[in-house]
């Protein structure tokens, strides 16, 4: 048999993001496409809150329900996308990606530019959840690609996993299959997905290291962009001239964020964490290369998000001395006005935070904030029955009794859970311009997604001197939300940083630093290949960020409260 004549090389893709969430930098899809070269334009404005968010917004509108930014951003540059010959792939469709599509079909003809807008169905699963508000499957990128193949200039989404506005032109573009000899490319697409999802983030935004950089260049950072290769390799930069850093630190934060183990499963691909290798390619430029795939899992995550009751808080000022009496008075004097009222609130939460400096020379830094937080299906029980109990003590309290703001009538809060499904369950359609639906196959190839096996931990360091200092002296943190869970990825900049830090902080000391956690279930992830360790704490952010459940409810500050805490680090590192 003659052997086959082996395909010509495809050209790398360049593929730049424009949006990490929906609100980010208006002007970045101008600074995008009038920046450098690019082939892919991506824009991800989604996350478990802009669900809960957008089905609001349907409820009182049913012709909305995707994100309306990123219209008036296109207004501005459907021209410049059209002259430069990028195409745009978003998903900011929402829960109602047709709604957006025929907006930008409708806005390219009032500008007169020929666009062939195409969109993704399949994710809604709101008719199979009664009382969701919001009900949708996390899809792959084989819907992109298959609109992208049959011409799109414009792809709009619904709810897709983060990585898939990047596989999915991808697949396109390499003609990658789902199947095991691509499994490492998929995987490939996945990781330089997941560094590009949340822009900014990656080129020196909310580092932990910021200091070691010239303020003037992390005034305006550039959005990222990745050179991708046909082998599933490759180069995260930004274009020439604009701000911001893009360094082994800077993307080995991003590429801990909001994960958990070594395994990142998602629709398209298992993506081995485990696996990959950064190295500097030059500046602002980091080559990403050895990651390993696997299948998929055989299910889709499904994010439901409901309307969880009523929600109000009052913060008490207490100010100057005897901080603790203060607060004890006020709250056994709230306490029996609540429970005296006629419906007191099913759920009550105080919090006292210590921010009152002794001798302190302003009245702010004097202060203390008693947070009370109470929550119940009756919007009455947190709306008259809290302002009465507050105001009424207004004369009748501690010294100095005043607060923040006045509760109110109480607002509505939401609580975000998770089920799976299986991939077959969906029908995943591709909607072309034309009015063609073209159905998408799930993988036939899946596994159930298992814990990676424990790697070799280095050797410790030897035994030397030590000094009591911050954590954060040595290694850089970066942590996010996972519906109710948390992550904090903590990693070292060198060998012998690692080689404590592996030893050292271990879930125990973690839970010790972190009080919070400490009747927590709390999962340690080591990942040698980036110095680096992922810390899963389950629950923490009760029912997910729109529950609001503590001070920091996406838990964005999670990492450097961790690296503020003081251990006993060798002199060697310091």
């Amino acid at each position: 048999m003659t052997p086959a004549a082996p395909t010509a090389a495809r050209s790398p893709l360049r593929i730049g993001n424009a949006s990490g969430f929906y609100g980010d930098r208006f002007d970045a899809l101008r600074d995008m496409l009038t920046g450098g070269p690019l082939d892919i334009l991506t824009g991800d404005y989604l996350a478990e809150l802009t669900m809960l968010i957008l089905g609001r917004d349907r409820l009182k509108d049913p012709r909305r329900g995707y994100a309306k930014t990123f219209l008036r951003q296109l207004e501005e540059c459907l021209g410049l996308a059209h002259d430069h010959g990028v195409r745009i792939v978003t998903n900011a469709g929402g829960i109602n990606p047709a709604a957006l599509a025929d907006a930008v079909r409708e806005l390219a003809d009032r500008l007169g530019i020929p666009t062939r807008v195409a969109h993704v169905e399949g994710d809604d699963r709101t008719p199979h959840h009664p009382g969701s508000l919001a009900a949708h499957a996390y899809l792959g990128g084989a819907g992109i690609a298959t609109c992208l193949r049959e011409g799109a200039h414009i792809v709009i989404t619904g709810r897709v996993t983060d990585a898939a506005l990047v596989t999915g032109p991808a697949v396109a573009h390499f003609g990658w299959t789902p199947h095991d000899h691509d499994h490492d490319r998929l995987a490939g697409a996945v990781v330089a997905g997941h560094i590009l999802e949340c822009g900014t983030q990656a080129t020196g935004g909310n580092y932990a290291f910021f200091t070691d950089h010239d303020p003037a260049r992390l005034h305006r950072p550039g959005f990222p962009l990745a050179e991708l290769h046909e082998d599933g390799t490759s180069v995260i930069t930004k274009h020439d001239g604009t701000g911001g850093i893009i360094d082994l630190g800077t993307v080995t934060a991003q590429l801990l964020y909001e994960t958990q183990g070594a395994r990142y499963a998602g629709p398209d691909v298992t993506a081995r964490l485990d696996t990959v290798t950064l190295t500097p390619d030059g500046p602002d430029r980091v080559r990403v290369t050895g990651t390993r795939g696997e299948p998929p899992p055989p299910t889709l995550k499904v994010g439901l998000n409901k309307l969880g009751g009523f929600r109000n808080e009052v913060a008490f000022v207490l100010t100057g001395l005897d901080i603790e009496r203060k607060a004890d008075l006020v709250r056994a004097q709230m306490e029996t006005a609540l429970d005296a009222a006629k419906t007191r609130p099913a759920d009550i939460r105080w919090d006292l935070a210590r921010t009152d400096h002794p001798d302190a020379p302003t009245e702010e830094t004097a202060s203390a904030l008693l947070r009370l937080v109470v929550r119940d299906q009756d919007q009455a029980a947190v709306g008259r029955t809290l302002s009465g109990a507050a105001i009424e003590l207004a004369l009748a309290s501690y010294p100095g009794f005043h607060v923040l703001a006045p509760p109110g009538a109480g607002a509505p809060y939401g609580v975000f859970e998770d089920t799976y499904i299986p991939q077959d369950a969906v029908d995943h359609v591709a909607v072309l311009d034309d009015g063609r639906r073209i159905p998408v196959t799930p993988p036939g190839d899946t596994r159930v997604l298992e814990p990676a096996e424990e790697p070799s931990l280095p050797l410790p360091l030897p035994e030397g001197p030590t000094r009591r200092a911050p954590l954060g002296r040595v290694a850089g943190a970066r942590s996010g939300d996972k519906g109710g869970n948390a992550n904090v990825g903590v990693w070292a900049r060198t060998d012998d940083a690692w080689r404590w830090l592996v030893h050292e902080l271990t879930t125990d000391r973690f839970q010790t630093l972190i009080s919070e956690s400490r009747h927590l279930s709390v999962v340690r992830h080591v990942l040698p290949n980036l110095r680096a360790l992922n810390f899963v704490v389950e629950g923490i952010l009760g029912e997910g960020v729109a529950s609001q459940a503590r001070f920091d409810p996406q838990a964005k500050a999670l990492g450097e409260w961790l690296r503020s805490r003081h251990m006993d680090i060798p002199e060697a590192l310091l």
